[in-house]
């Protein structure tokens, strides 16, 4: 018997709901729940081991098989019609942005080597000017056949303010995949100015998959599920171009964010009774890494855009920015400078001459399965993960 439950003096503590482990106390008003980045973790290799060559990388995502779980960001700086191509040639998804300068000036090429050489006090301002120009219609249409005449997958990025105004065009240009992608994109946006975009309606209308983001907790993605989304991106984007938490101090790390939204896969799984939506993980995916544990924390894909600007090909000459480093009046990013890594197929495939994680990535994910004996993605989703002291 217990001493304690005999001695007169004894009371038993009072009944409490026990806290979740994963909150800590900012102060008396205010808990925050514990998340964490994609360095704050790493994958735990398993007791059984695969040989390299038997592990395989390619994806299904809706009627279109894919070699490698990669799309392009929708960034001037890493995609344009012929880095797009050139993606999909290597087995993935270059993914266009319609409302960058591919779709707004006829020869863009002078204004991205202007771009490439402003003084960095300089930079925003002169972007802003540059993306004043319209949207073209007859551009978007053009660019996007000169992608689809090369016989790969073609698809175009709008962001949700815009999306009203240029849907048709784009999907009467023949887009294959059709992305929504904005820095959070909700299925329940309130406006009393303008009729927002109702996706449900939207996307039910739509002959293509959608993919919508960014989305980052579990509510926010299940209810993009619900719209009927073939894959929602998981993350805020930007990546190192992103100046989000510092502007206006919203952030979310990535690996809880790609758990909690694969969590709401599972569950919008069951509650579907059956339909599968894909996860993407969009940001802070910089080196080889990286793209392993976002694999690992529950990613079908992801999407790249640091690691992609660095290559030879890409639009951005060494420089990388996104649509929030030009917005006309609230910047939230930036343009920031990259190291050059090599083609897109070394940093892709390899080979690889150094250790730094920036290229071969593909090489890189092959071997975490392999090491944890699994033999594509979606089983490796299930490797275990440690919390490290980074």
């Amino acid at each position: 018997m217990n001493p304690l439950v005999c001695c007169p003096a004894y009371r038993a503590p009072p009944t409490c709901k026990l806290l979740d482990v994963s909150e800590v106390e900012i102060g008396r008003g205010k808990r925050a729940r514990r998340a964490y980045t994609l360095d704050d973790v790493a994958v735990v290799a398993s007791r059984r081991t695969r040989d390299v060559r038997e592990v395989s990388t390619s994806w299904q995502f809706d009627a279109y098989h894919l070699d490698v779980p990669i799309l392009s960001a929708p960034m001037d700086s890493v995609t344009s019609p012929a880095s797009a191509i050139a993606i999909g040639k290597l087995g993935g998804v270059g993914v266009l942005d319609l409302e960058g300068l591919w779709t707004r000036y006829e020869d863009p090429e002078p204004l991205l080597e202007e771009i490439s050489h402003l003084d960095d006090v300089q930079a925003t301002l002169r972007m802003q000017e540059i993306y004043q120009e319209p949207v073209k219609p007859e551009l978007l249409r053009e660019r996007l056949r000169q992608i689809r005449e090369a016989d790969v997958t073609v698809a175009g990025a709008l962001s949700p303010g815009r999306t009203q105004a240029l849907w048709r065009t784009v999907v009467d240009a023949g887009v294959d995949i059709f992305v929504i992608r904005g820095t959070t994109v909700s299925a329940e946006h309130v406006s009393a100015n303008r009729e927002p975009l109702n996706l449900k309606r939207f996307i039910y209308e739509l002959d293509v998959p959608v993919i919508v983001g960014g989305s980052v907790t579990y509510n926010g993605a299940l209810h993009l599920m619900r719209t009927g989304a073939a894959g929602v991106l998981a993350g805020y984007g930007g990546g190192a171009a992103s100046a989000n938490r510092r502007t206006v101090g919203i952030t979310s790390p990535m690996a809880t964010t790609i758990a909690d939204i694969a969590a709401a896969r599972r569950d919008y799984l069951d509650e579907s009774s059956g339909r599968y939506v894909h996860v993407i993980a969009d940001g802070s995916i910089s080196t080889s890494g990286d793209l392993v544990k976002a694999v690992a924390c529950g990613a079908d894909a992801v999407m790249l855009g640091t690691a992609l600007a660095r290559a030879e090909e890409a639009p951005g000459r060494g420089w990388h920015w996104g649509a929030e480093a030009r917005h006309a009046r609230l910047p939230r990013g930036e343009r920031v400078a990259v190291d050059r890594a090599g083609t897109l197929e070394e940093i892709l495939f390899g080979p690889s001459h150094s250790a730094n994680g920036l290229s071969n990535l593909m090489g890189a994910l092959r071997h975490a399965m392999a090491a944890n004996g699994y033999s594509d993605v979606k089983e490796f989703q299930r490797a275990e993960l440690v919390v490290t002291d980074s």
